[in-house]
Order: structure tokens, then C-alpha cells, then sequence
């Protein structure tokens, strides 16, 4: 029996959920130990993977659209717009570490940073629009997890205000519209024959390369200095 779209992104999710306990920052970060120029390396990496991955999801709605698929084309164009939203809230988490605009303009981002974004982009070019939604959609989670955990480490431990943590508010909150679309885009994928098993392969490589984001990060290889 096929399965429905909510029935298919939980055993997806379940299968591809990582250990929370195997992040090498998140956690460093949650109890204050972190320190803040590691959190500004964050910032700045995230300066070259939002306008990519902007970039990426606009792309992936117009693939969509063009092949009739409008769930899908709806759910890309949402996360199109939250990612101009993140690139105006990165401003105040990047002063509240107290980096420059120079060094923001100069920042050179690590390859472990942006293998991600990569992907991303290979995924708007290559995969079908129903896969991909489900691909994000389960590695969302996870993300919004890792966000909600840093949101208040920046409040408790750092002393960060409510707009400086912004960023990671805005991930960390919960998206109901954009769920519905998700499971839209999904069940319509379903019901025309678009989604594959190329879905589960899109998303283990998904989280692995944002492993790699939180490895790289806390490794602090290069630090991104000009």
C-alpha cells in the first residue's frame, strides 16, 4: 500500500534522524563553553549559505512550476522568503559578536561550511522537486532543534537580546504553514508518481553535509580570515 505524505516523512524521518548527542558544537555552545568568536564564525558562514540557498529554492520553484507540480513550487517559494527574512536577523547576531562590516564584507568561508549549500544547489538542478521537499523537509527538524538549543544559550549564557537571536528564533519557531505545504507537496508527489527512492539518498547526504556545517565550524580550520 503507498504510503500517505505524513506517513512518509515520519519513517523517512525516522530513518535519517541523526544522533543529537554526535554534534561537536551545538552542545558546547548550550552550556556557554563555546566562545563567542565561534559563534561569529557561524554568523559569517551563514552569510554565503543563505543567499545560495536562496538562490537554490527560487531555482527549485520555477522547475516546478514548469513541470505543473504547484505544491512543490509553493513550498520552495516559502522557503525562498524566510531566507531573505534570515539574511536581514544575521546583522544583530553579527554585532552582538562584535564583528566588523569589513570583516563581514572580507570573510573567506570554509569548505566543510559550504558543502551544504553545495548540495543544495546540486539538488535544485538535479532532483525531482517532490524528493527534495522531503529531503529538507526532515533535515528542518533537526535544524530547528540545534537553533531552538542556541536561541537560549545566547539569552542564558552569553547575554545576547532577543534581536541578536534572532536568527536563531526564526528557525527555531515553529512553521505550520509551511509544514501543510510540505506535506502538500509531498502527497502530490505521491499521487502523480514523483517521488522516488532517490529521496532517502538526497537525505542522508543532506545531513551529513550539515554535519560537516557543525564540524568544520567547531574545528574553527582556517577561521576564515582574509
Amino acid at each position: 500500500m503507498t504510503p500517505t505524505a505524513h506517513e512518509l516523512l515520519r519513517t523517512t524521518a525516522a530513518r535519517l534522524a541523526p544522533d543529537p548527542a554526535t554534534n561537536p558544537l551545538v552542545p558546547r555552545i548550550a552550556d556557554g563553553s563555546a566562545p563567542v568568536r565561534t559563534i561569529a564564525v557561524l554568523g559569517l558562514e551563514q552569510r554565503h549559505v543563505i543567499p545560495a540557498d536562496r538562490r537554490s529554492f527560487q531555482h527549485l520553484s520555477r522547475r516546478a512550476a514548469e513541470a505543473k507540480d504547484l505544491e512543490s513550487a509553493a513550498f520552495f517559494d516559502t522557503l525562498a522568503d524566510g531566507e531573505s527574512l534570515a539574511r536581514e536577523r544575521l546583522t544583530p547576531l553579527l554585532d552582538a559578536c562584535e564583528v566588523s562590516r569589513n570583516e563581514a564584507a572580507t570573510y573567506e568561508p570554509q569548505a566543510g561550511c559550504q558543502a551544504y549549500p553545495s548540495y543544495v544547489a546540486w539538488l535544485a538542478l538535479n532532483g525531482e522537486p517532490a524528493d527534495v521537499v522531503l529531503a529538507l523537509t526532515v533535515n528542518f527538524e533537526v535544524w530547528g532543534r540545534s537553533c531552538a538549543a542556541i536561541a537560549r544559550a545566547l539569552r542564558d549564557h552569553y547575554g545576547f537580546t532577543d534581536e541578536a537571536c534572532g536568527f536563531f528564533d526564526l528557525f527555531a519557531e515553529p512553521a505550520p504553514d509551511l509544514d501543510r505545504q510540505a506535506l502538500a507537496a509531498v502527497q502530490a508527489g505521491l499521487d502523480r508518481g514523483r517521488v522516488t527512492a532517490a529521496h532517502l539518498r538526497f537525505g542522508r547526504l543532506v545531513a551529513r553535509y550539515e554535519e560537516m556545517f557543525w564540524e568544520t565550524v567547531a574545528r574553527g580550520e582556517g577561521d576564515g580570515k582574509a
